[in-house]
């Protein structure tokens, strides 16, 4: 049997051209054959409830699986379906997502969890059109909640899914747009079973990360991530740690214990305030009760 190494290997040299059927099938058997040896064993991978698919969703937009996989369990605990986390107060949905970063998917989640119990009796739609429409959602995330809670076979582009296809086809060109992709991965779906085919993908995709030039730095839609370290973002997250665990804070205190400038903090507040995270009482800032 190949070692892990050795199939990492295999796969960092293999290249199909995307002009010809036979080359697709031979890709779709080696995606599948990688997936049947070297898959990843994850909680959201062993439930096809709607609900939970949706909330590893929202938590592996811009995160670590790694990650996920330590905060997805204690958030599926304390909410465990639609009902609990449309009726949580707020600040008790961010306690519990405290450490995954990006708050606001987590008042997200909850806009979404409303909007399910107040419009579609508690189902999730079936349909990626309108969960586009739902809140923290876009095309990419609609299409893949239909693919893993619905099984249901449509195309989509995301960080792994990219990787693979500019690997396998676009051999070393740069500038390799989206538009490209698509008909190659359009003609390559495993409709028999898309779940499948999208969970092989998506490993694939990080096998390549680890043991190749991430080649999604060929594709015109790359971008660098901005350093995170003295950032808005880390001091977004500092500011609402400490107001769920004090209640209530002014600028004065915020900006003494954050160690940054007054006026700095007090913009912060403004954007955090407008997205609903905080609400503001005089001169004192709470985090928002519902």
């Amino acid at each position: 049997m190949k070692t892990t190494r050795q199939m990492h290997l295999d796969i960092s040299s293999s290249h199909f051209s995307p002009d010809t059927i036979s080359s697709v099938g031979r890709f779709r058997k080696m995606v599948l054959s990688y997936y049947a040896e070297h898959g990843r064993d994850l909680a959201w991978r062993r439930t096809r409830d709607p609900y939970r698919i949706l909330v590893s969703e929202i938590m592996l937009q811009q995160t670590q699986v790694e990650r996920v996989q330590e905060k997805y369990p204690a958030f599926i605990a304390s909410f465990p379906d639609f009902p609990s986390l449309a009726g949580a107060p707020l600040p008790e949905v961010l306690a519990v997502w405290q450490g995954m970063g990006y708050n606001r998917r987590a008042i997200s989640l909850k806009k979404c969890a409303l909007r399910v119990v107040g419009e579609y009796d508690g189902a999730l739609p079936q349909d990626a059109e309108i969960l586009e429409t739902f809140p923290g959602i876009g095309r990419a995330t609609a299409a893949s909640i239909c693919a893993f809670a619905f099984n249901m076979p449509v195309v989509f582009i995301e960080t792994n899914i990219r990787r693979v296809f500019i690997h396998f086809f676009f051999g070393d060109r740069d500038g390799v747009d989206d538009s490209e992709i698509l008909p190659v991965a359009r003609l390559a779906l495993y409709g028999e079973d898309p779940r499948t085919w999208y969970n092989a993908l998506m490993d694939l995709g990080a096998a390549l990360k680890k043991t190749t030039e991430n080649p999604n730095r060929r594709s015109r839609h790359y971008t660098k991530q901005a350093a995170f370290e003295g950032s808005d973002r880390k001091i977004r997250g500092h500011i609402l740690r400490l107001l769920l665990a004090e209640k209530q804070l002014t600028i004065k205190d915020l900006a003494g214990k954050c160690r940054e400038d007054p006026a700095r903090i007090a913009r912060i507040l403004d954007g955090l305030e407008a997205e609903g995270f905080i609400a503001r009482t005089a001169s004192r800032y709470t985090t928002a009760g519902r």
